[in-house]
């Protein structure tokens, strides 16, 4: 449950970031000014929306590091627990052989 909160929030950040880089290229083509300014901005904005989405990506691989993590330790804890019931069963079964053993024998 908690990859589907981090991909949910991940989407709502891209689209934030989207959104905002749109807004601030329309905001830059409408404005009075030169167009050398208007480019300098533009790099501007390009600049820290490559920022932004490195550190997006960044957390991102942190939150399926973690996820992968997690899923290891699943699945580690599930083995350990079949592992007890196979020999949970195969005591049983040898308990159950040598009782008809015993039972053959008198």
């Amino acid at each position: 449950m908690a990859d589907d909160r981090g991909s949910s929030s991940a989407a709502v950040v891209l689209a934030f970031l989207s959104g905002a880089a749109l807004g601030a290229v329309a905001a830059v083509l409408l404005a009075p000014q030169s167009g050398r300014e208007s480019r300098e901005q533009l790099r501007g904005y390009a600049r820290r929306a490559e920022d932004n989405l490195r550190d997006l990506a960044g957390r991102a691989g942190e939150a399926v590091e973690e996820v992968v993590e997690e899923g290891k330790e699943f699945v580690d804890s599930k083995k350990a627990v079949l592992r007890e019931a196979f020999e949970a069963g195969r005591e049983a079964m040898r308990h159950e052989r040598d009782r008809l053993r015993g039972e053959d024998r008198s």
